[in-house]
């Protein structure tokens, strides 16, 4: 397994760009069983090579150990046999979804006998720049790979022997497959000149997609001149409505809150309606209490709730990630409307409330890619949607928005077929 580490140590990323362009070219003719069975041969090898990406992922974890990242941090670092088949399961998950190349959305012909079709192809080169997640280095190439898609991916360096393991196993599967090996292309370098670089290859990249915190996310769209899909951090809010029914409104925020604190699409911030906690403060209280929740509050949170820290203005904004919740109590709708738009950052947001005509402000109101009535914030993934695995969770309104799947890698191309028409 040490050729791949050989191979790359040379190559600047520029020339990895162009092999990754050249091979998406080949993988973008390749039919829909091609794809698949080369990602049931890349699911196999992982398995098959489950002890050697356990060996080279300790070597990450010694270092953050070293290091003393925290413990979110070597959570998402460590890996174990059981990870490595569900990255596996991933792929072959992947593998049963539609396959989205080559759909026609739409075919109408013209007055003249010209016939229009608009069908679905792939992006062409994706760039994966990512932190220290090395389950988005299977990810992202399974979901690349399947929609047609080359791919040049840049994971953080806390993940360099456990993303290179992975890599070099994927390289290792793909030469039994019609996917040339080049169109899995990995940034061995940790030098952030290499990330740079990435921003402003236009002419071997064709898009961008940052994955990780604020920071990262930010870097990347304000100096890439290459397109990118922004995948957005989740300040995602729970309005709690003066008309909510309280045992919706206790399990939508212990779900939105405790089921997984550190994903983006749970919650950071609880809005009350001042006359609905006046009622319930007890039990909202009892639920933080018994998630050892730290809370943040504004004055008249801190009124009505025990222990709750000042809140300040980077507490409105925070993504916690954590047992932690900015807590803000308002008396219409509207204010909470106005609350979100100010800190929100458009990713997923809730209201309980049994009050329809409040509802339906809401929902119409608020800017997010994913809004919600009665419902915790947590379905914003694309498996808990229904359409399958997601490369990221899309902020932004084009090119695509909310979970991204297969068919957010894709374009559009018009196919025009006439008998000698001329204009």
């Amino acid at each position: 397994m040490s050729t791949f580490k050989s191979t790359i140590k040379n190559m600047n990323v520029k020339d990895q760009a162009k092999l990754a362009q050249e091979a998406s070219k080949h993988l973008a003719l390749l039919s829909e069983e091609e794809k698949n069975e080369a990602l049931l041969v890349i699911a196999d090898t992982l398995e098959s090579e489950t002890d050697y990406i356990l060996k080279e992922n300790e070597k990450d974890l010694v270092n953050g150990k070293e290091k003393d990242f925290s413990e979110a941090l070597m959570d998402r670092l460590r890996l174990t046999e059981d990870r490595v088949k569900e990255f596996a399961n991933g792929l072959r998950e992947v593998v049963e979804l539609e396959d989205p190349v080559g759909e026609i959305l739409s075919d109408w012909t013209l007055d003249n006998g010209l016939n229009v079709e608009q069908v679905r192809v792939p992006l062409g080169v994706i760039g994966m720049i990512y932190e220290a997640r090395p389950n988005v280095t299977v990810d992202a190439t399974g979901l690349a790979l399947k929609s047609g898609n080359a791919i040049v991916l840049k994971g953080g360096s806390n993940a360099i022997h456990s993303n290179s393991a992975i890599v070099s196993v994927i390289h290792k599967a793909l030469t039994k497959t019609k996917i040339p090996e080049a169109a899995v292309q990995f940034i061995a370098s940790t030098d952030r000149e290499a990330v740079g670089q990435l921003f402003t290859m236009k002419e071997h990249i064709d898009v961008l997609i940052p994955r990780g915190g604020g920071s990262l996310i930010k870097t990347v769209v304000e100096n890439a001149t290459v397109p990118v899909l922004e995948t957005g951090v989740g300040n995602c809010h729970i309005y709690v409505d003066q008309f909510a029914d309280l045992d919706k409104a206790l399990s939508i925020m212990e779900n939105a809150k405790t089921d997984r604190p550190a994903v983006c699409n749970a919650a950071e911030t609880f809005i009350f309606h001042e006359a609905w906690l006046n009622e319930h403060a007890e039990l909202v209280s009892a639920l933080f209490e018994k998630h050892e929740i730290e809370v943040h509050g504004d004055e008249k949170a801190a009124e009505l709730l025990p222990d709750v820290i000042p809140a300040n203005e980077k507490d409105w904004a925070e993504e916690y990630l954590s047992l932690a919740v900015a807590v803000k109590v308002v008396s219409s709708v509207e204010e909470a409307v106005a609350h979100i738009e100010r800190y929100g950052t458009k990713h997923s947001e809730a209201i309980v409330t049994e009050n329809p005509d409040n509802a339906i402000t809401f929902l119409n109101s608020v800017d997010a890619a994913a809004v919600y009535h009665n419902a915790s914030t947590r379905f914003t993934d694309g498996s808990a949607l229904g359409f399958g695995a997601e490369i990221g969770i899309s902020t932004q309104k084009l090119h695509a928005r909310g979970p991204m799947g297969l068919p957010a890698l894709t374009t559009i191309k018009y196919r025009m077929r006439g008998d000698g028409q001329v204009r």
